[in-house]
């Protein structure tokens, strides 16, 4: 059974209703990145990190997997299936996807803000101060923030070099280390890369680029790949 490595990005989730990491004003939903997704803004304002990504939160829980989510589902049933994202959202796995690896971490859960291998399922949509992890520290978001190792790296890595078929979809490839997976992938593999400006972000060794948005683009994909 050939392998399908996913590689998604913001865009894939951008039209369950989810805003992209970064505006083009350079803004995350009117914060700069500064004041909230790094560990700086962490020790210098907690109240309003935690606020900003208990907002966040609210809207993942409120969001839906689109027709782009569903149609990664169907592959499944010819190929084995990995997928690697950037997102924080759970719309892959809601989706119905079983291999989801995260590489900057998953906003419903919460994590010690001492060692980050703690993490725990979040039974409401916040997280408040007080609320503690087994070592009496406060939880935080489990998110990789800016200046922050990717633990997941060295698996993304791995995925991407076994992989027989490679989908980029809705990613500007801007955000390192992530955006070096497409160095490890093996040459000559079919590859894909979806989004709306994917002729304009992408680089020469990726052959297919189609300049749609994922909802439409990825079913047809899909079938494309299931029929051949």
């Amino acid at each position: 059974m050939k392998h399908v490595v996913v590689f998604t990005g913001a865009g894939i989730s951008a039209e369950s209703g989810l805003k992209t990491f970064r505006g083009e004003d350079g803004l995350w939903e009117g914060y700069r990145v500064e004041d909230v997704a790094t560990p700086e803004a962490w020790a210098r304002n907690p109240e309003l990190v935690q606020r900003f990504y208990n907002e966040r939160r609210k809207a993942v829980l409120a969001a839906r997997p689109n027709a782009a989510h569903l149609a990664l589902v169907k592959l499944e049933s010819q190929f084995r299936v990995s997928i690697i994202t950037q997102n924080i959202d759970d719309l892959h796995e809601r989706a119905g996807s079983n291999n989801v690896l995260h590489l900057h971490g998953l906003i419903t859960l919460a994590q010690s803000s001492i060692d980050p291998r703690l993490t725990y399922p979040l039974e409401r949509s916040e997280i408040r101060t007080g609320d503690c992890c087994e070592l009496g520290s406060q939880l935080r978001p489990h998110v990789v923030w800016f200046g922050e190792p990717v633990p997941n790296m060295s698996k993304a890595i791995s995925l991407c070099q076994q992989a027989d078929i490679f989908l980029v979809i809705g990613t500007s490839l801007q955000v390192y280390p992530a955006a070096s997976l497409l160095d490890v992938v093996p040459s000559g593999i079919t590859t894909y890369f979806i989004d709306p400006k994917a002729s304009k972000l992408t680089r020469s060794d990726v052959p297919i680029c189609i300049d749609e948005k994922a909802t439409v683009a990825v079913p047809w994909v899909v079938d494309q790949l299931c029929n051949r």
